[in-house]
């Protein structure tokens, strides 16, 4: 028995190779190994890489009509010409006949005639009863060896994960924001919301770090707050000396 070589599967040369491809709008063919169970020797495109760190099997490839993520192990570059073999078998090319087994040969063998006794004179004709040929049946030839059956244990189609959704609560230059982005795709721009509600936003992270830098945040804003109000107060009471003055005046 000649043993297999083992396949490396998909390099890292080869998955920044894909990722340009799909960068610039292409989907490289790819050809399923033996880990891809079997499916193994078909062939497919990728349409997408997901992130490796989320999911072993992050590289989603179109087969058919569906799109599987799938591992680099299961998945080695397509070479040229891989995928003519299965456009024929599915244009509806006949595949290589078995041959068939056939079953007991039946043959007809007829034994050797008996002489027929004499009859003696002046007595009844005797005759002597030919026996019936009989069927004689002859082995059966081996039965041919059939293929070896499917590989078990066939990976089952796993349906395509979400991407991560992240949702960004903070605070710059006076102002808390909050933004949203799934996968590559931004779902809210950063945009302003009041202390009040960032401050419920942060009561859900039981996190005493975060706490603490929260109240560090609040202990200043409230400290430049008084300042701005004693500021303004003195300002004000300038100006009401101010209109009593030009009131005594008039």
């Amino acid at each position: 028995m000649v043993a297999r070589a083992a396949v490396r599967g998909l390099s890292t040369e080869d998955l920044s190779r894909i990722r340009e491809q799909l960068s610039a709008g292409r989907r490289p063919k790819v050809q399923f190994t033996e880990a891809a169970g079997q499916i193994a020797g078909q062939v497919g495109q990728v349409v997408e890489l997901t992130d490796p760190a989320a999911s072993d099997e992050w590289v989603v490839v179109r087969f058919g009509r569906d799109e599987l993520p799938f591992s680099p192990a299961d998945l080695i570059v397509a070479p040229r010409g891989a995928g003519r073999a299965g456009s024929r078998a599915r244009n509806g090319a006949a595949p290589d006949a078995q041959p068939e087994v056939s079953g007991p040969e039946l043959r007809l063998t007829e034994p050797p005639k008996p002489e027929s006794p004499r009859p003696e004179p002046g007595g009844p004709e005797s005759s002597a009863s030919v026996p019936q040929p009989r069927a004689e049946s002859s082995p059966a030839p081996p039965a041919q060896e059939g293929k070896p059956a499917a590989r078990k244990g066939a990976r089952a189609a796993k349906p395509k994960a979400p991407p991560a959704l992240t949702v960004t609560l903070a605070y710059a230059e006076g102002e808390w924001t909050v933004a949203a982005q799934q996968g590559n795709k931004v779902l809210a721009k950063p945009y302003v919301v009041r202390p009040a509600e960032a401050m419920r936003m942060v009561s859900l992270v039981d996190v005493p770090g975060v706490h603490e830098a929260v109240e560090q945040i609040l202990a200043a804003e409230r400290a430049e707050a008084e300042q701005q109000a004693e500021r303004l107060r003195a300002e004000l009471a300038e100006i009401e000396a101010r209109l009593a003055e030009l009131r005594d005046a008039g």
